[in-house]
C-alpha cells in the first residue's frame, strides 16, 4: 500500500485529486494540508488533515506526496517534499518557470525520487480516441490538428487566483495550455517553432482569458485554443489527413462528474466510468468510404495514478516523465514568449 499525503485542498484537491487517489488500489489517503477552513474535514471525516506541510511530512510512512495548490507554490511545496526523501506528484502546471522545473527535475534524479506532473486529461477517452485514430494510419498523413476548449463565462470568478493579474503563473494559458500542448506533444513530438497569441475576450478580465497556440512542424500545423466567450462551442477535436477526417464535439464527461455534488468518494465508481453517449461520438470521413460514428474509448482517470503506484512499486515505467512535463513546460513558455513579443519562436530558443 502506497500512502498518499495531499497537499491543498481546493478545486484540484477536491475535484481531481482526493476522489481519484481514493479509488485506485494500493494507494491510501492519509493525509490532507488543508491551512484554513475545514472542508477536508468535512468531507472526509476520517481523515488526518493538517495546516502545514511540516505536520504532513512528519509521517514519515507517507511516500508520495500531491502538490494541488496555487502556482506560485509549486516549486517551493515540491522541492520540500523531494528533499524530505518523498515521490511527488505537482498538479499542472510544473512551476511557473521552466528553470524552477528543471530544478525539481534535478533534485528527484539526485534523490532517487519518482516526480510527475499531473495531466490527467492523457486519459480522457476523446483523446485516447484521436490517439488511437492517428495511429491507426487511416487518415494516412495528418496535416492539420485542433483541439479547442470553449467555455461561456462572461464574468471572471472573485477571487480566484487564477484570474488575478499579481499571481505568478496566472491565465487561462498556464490553466489549460499545459493539458492541450501535453496531447499534441505526445500526438506529433517536439515542434520546430510556436507562434501563440493569449488575450482577453472580457473586458473585466486581468490576465488571459483565451489563447491561440499553433505547434509547428514540417508538414502539420497543431493548433490548440481556448475560449471564454463561446456560447455555441466548435469541435473539441478536428484532424484532417491526406486520406479523410475526423471532428468530434463535446467534452470528456468525467470532470463534470468529478466536480458535481453527489460524485461517489470510496472506491466504486459504476460500471459505466468514463464512457460517453453514443450523440457525442465523433465522425471519422475517408475518401472513398460513407462517413462513420467512431464510439469513443472509455476514460478514466484513475489510470494516471494507477501508473504512478506501479511505477514507485518498479512495476510499470512513468507514464507522464520528467522529460515529457519539462517539454510540455519549454512549449509553454514559449508560447507566453510568443504571445508577448508577437513573433513565431523557434523551439530551440531560450525561454527566460
Amino acid at each position: 500500500m502506497v500512502r498518499v499525503g495531499l497537499i491543498g485542498f481546493g478545486l484540484a484537491g477536491q475535484a481531481f485529486h482526493a476522489p481519484v487517489i481514493r479509488a485506485v488500489p494500493g494507494l491510501e489517503l492519509a493525509g490532507i494540508v488543508e491551512r484554513s477552513g475545514t472542508r477536508a474535514r468535512e468531507k472526509y471525516p476520517e481523515m488526518r488533515v493538517v495546516r502545514t506541510i511540516e505536520e504532513l511530512l512528519a509521517d514519515k510512512e507517507i511516500q508520495l506526496c500531491v502538490v494541488a495548490t496555487p502556482n506560485d507554490s509549486h516549486f517551493e511545496l515540491a522541492r520540500a517534499c523531494l528533499l524530505a526523501g518523498r515521490d511527488v506528484v505537482v498538479d499542472k502546471p510544473f512551476a511557473p518557470t521552466l528553470r524552477e522545473s528543471e530544478e525539481l527535475v534535478r533534485l528527484a534524479a539526485d534523490r532517487g525520487r519518482l516526480i510527475t506532473v499531473y495531466v490527467e486529461r492523457r486519459w480522457d477517452g476523446d483523446f485516447g480516441t484521436v490517439k488511437k485514430i492517428v495511429q491507426s494510419g487511416r487518415l494516412r498523413t495528418a496535416v492539420e490538428y485542433e483541439c479547442r476548449f470553449d467555455r461561456f463565462r462572461l464574468e471572471p470568478k472573485a477571487n480566484a487566483w487564477r484570474e488575478r493579474a499579481d499571481q505568478p503563473g496566472a491565465g487561462v494559458l498556464f490553466d489549460l495550455g499545459p493539458h492541450v500542448i501535453d496531447q499534441a506533444l505526445v500526438l506529433f513530438g517536439e515542434p520546430r517553432a510556436i507562434t501563440a497569441s493569449a488575450f482577453c475576450e472580457r473586458e473585466t478580465s486581468q490576465v488571459d482569458d483565451s489563447f491561440d497556440v499553433c505547434l509547428e512542424y514540417p508538414h502539420l500545423r497543431a493548433m490548440v485554443r481556448a475560449r471564454i466567450v463561446a456560447f455555441t462551442p466548435g469541435p473539441h477535436f478536428l484532424i484532417h489527413g491526406t486520406k479523410g477526417s475526423f471532428v468530434k464535439y463535446g467534452m470528456d464527461p468525467q470532470e463534470a462528474l468529478l466536480r458535481g455534488d453527489d460524485f461517489p468518494q470510496g472506491k466504486d465508481w459504476g460500471e459505466g466510468w468514463g464512457e460517453e453517449a453514443e450523440s457525442q461520438w465523433g465522425t471519422l470521413s475517408v475518401v472513398g468510404e460513407p462517413s462513420v460514428k467512431v464510439k469513443t474509448e472509455r476514460g478514466d482517470y484513475r489510470g494516471f495514478y494507477a501508473n504512478v503506484r506501479d511505477a514507485i512499486e518498479k512495476n510499470a515505467a512513468l507514464e507522464v516523465t520528467p522529460k515529457q512535463a519539462l517539454q510540455t513546460m519549454r512549449a509553454l513558455m514559449l508560447a507566453h514568449k510568443s504571445s508577448r513579443e508577437r513573433r513565431t519562436v523557434a523551439w530551440s530558443e531560450p525561454v527566460d
